[in-house]
C-alpha cells in the first residue's frame, strides 16, 4: 500500500517536508503494515511410539514434564498425562507443547488402578520406560539421563517398555 493517499489526509505539515513527517510516516507505516503485533510462541507435537509390551491388557500412561524435581512421577507445574489403551504397540502424542526440555516417563498400567503396582523390595510389577530409552539402575533414571529439548520441530521418541518380573 503506498502512503501517498494518506499525505493527502495528514494535512500541509506531512506534504511540505516540516520536521513530524519521518516520525508520522513511520508511525502510519507501522499501523497499516501490521508491524505491532506481539510474536506469538511456537508449539510442536511431541510424538511418542512404544514397544515391547507383553500384554494388550490395562492402560498405558505416560507423563511428560519439565520439572527435575517432578521426574518421574510427574508431580508439579507443567506436567501432562496421556493414558491410551494397551496393544502390541501404543502411539500417544503430546500436541502443542512449548519449546523446553523435557522428560517422559511411561508405565503399562495392566490392572487399571492408576499406580504403579510393586512387588518385594519395591520392584514393579508392571513394565515402565523412559524417555530417550534411558537406563534404569538401581531405581528410575535421573531427570538428565532421559530430558531431551523441544525446540521449533515435532519430535518423536521411541520407548521400549520394560518388565522387572
Amino acid at each position: 500500500m503506498q502512503l501517498r493517499p494518506l499525505f493527502s489526509l495528514l494535512g500541509s505539515p506531512v506534504r511540505h517536508g516540516s520536521r513530524i513527517i519521518p516520525a508520522l510516516s513511520l508511525v502510519c507505516a507501522t499501523a497499516l503494515l501490521g508491524a505491532n503485533t506481539a510474536p506469538v510462541a511456537q508449539t510442536e507435537p511431541i510424538n511418542i511410539t512404544v514397544t515391547g509390551l507383553r500384554s494388550s491388557k490395562g492402560l498405558v500412561r505416560a507423563c511428560l514434564t519439565p520439572n527435575a524435581k517432578a521426574f518421574p512421577n510427574c508431580d508439579g507445574k507443567g506436567a501432562m498425562e496421556l493414558a491410551v489403551p494397551a496393544a502390541a504397540t501404543v502411539t500417544l502424542s503430546f500436541p502443542n507443547v512449548a519449546p523446553g526440555r523435557y522428560a517422559i516417563a511411561v508405565l503399562h498400567d495392566e490392572n487399571s488402578n492408576g499406580k504403579a503396582d510393586r512387588a518385594l523390595l519395591m520392584m514393579p510389577k508392571e513394565g515402565f520406560g523412559f524417555s530417550r530409552d534411558a537406563k534404569v539402575f538401581m531405581g528410575p533414571p535421573k531427570f538428565k539421563d532421559a530430558a531431551f529439548d523441544v525446540n521449533h520441530v515435532p519430535v518423536r521418541q521411541v520407548i521400549k517398555m520394560r518388565y522387572m518380573l
